[in-house]
């Protein structure tokens, strides 16, 4: 029982407060002698009911020994400074991006609103052969009339001899 007492008196009268939060919650230290080594023990009491949630994680750091030093004063307003400079700077990249957004959309808008020609499908499917393997009709004309005129003008390779028909070019195997 004695031991009991000793411990007890032990605690509260060796006990340091390490700091206060903004919220009220006290911090403190106890140097404890376990098995030879000292170590130093962490906890708060909460100035109101328990609840983890309103300790900064400054202190939560602290308390899991992450950090050595207990965060000051000084540091947590510095930190809180810190922080609403970037909640400010979120707002104005928000809006910001916003204008933007609004900008494009007028944009595509006045853009919708004029006339623009579909694309040009016709030339999309003359490109492919048909289901016999062979262009389309259209296709073979202009190809007959490129022999004839400049074959420069033409996207389909060539050849020098008369039996040449684009689109049967198979690579060796």
């Amino acid at each position: 029982m004695s031991k009991l007492f000793s411990r007890l008196t032990g605690f509260f009268t060796s006990r340091n407060l390490a700091g206060v939060d903004k919220a009220g919650n006290r911090y403190f230290t106890l140097q404890e002698n376990v098995d030879g080594i000292m170590k130093e023990k962490r906890w708060v009491k909460f100035k109101a009911e328990d609840d983890p949630t309103s300790i900064p994680v400054e202190w939560i750091c602290w308390l899991n020994g992450q950090r050595k030093k207990a965060p000051t004063d000084q540091e947590m307003a510095d930190l809180e400074a810190r922080r609403e400079r970037v909640k400010l700077n979120i707002a104005t990249l928000k809006k910001e991006e916003e204008e933007r957004k609004s900008k494009e959309e007028e944009i595509k808008r006045s853009v919708s609103t004029d006339k623009v020609g579909g694309p040009d499908l016709k030339s999309f499917i003359r490109q492919f052969p048909n289901s016999s393997g062979e262009g389309d009709g259209r296709k073979e004309q202009t190809n007959a009339a490129d022999d004839n005129t400049d074959s420069s003008r033409s996207t389909e390779p060539t050849g020098t001899g008369k039996s040449y028909k684009p689109g049967t070019w198979q690579p060796p195997t």
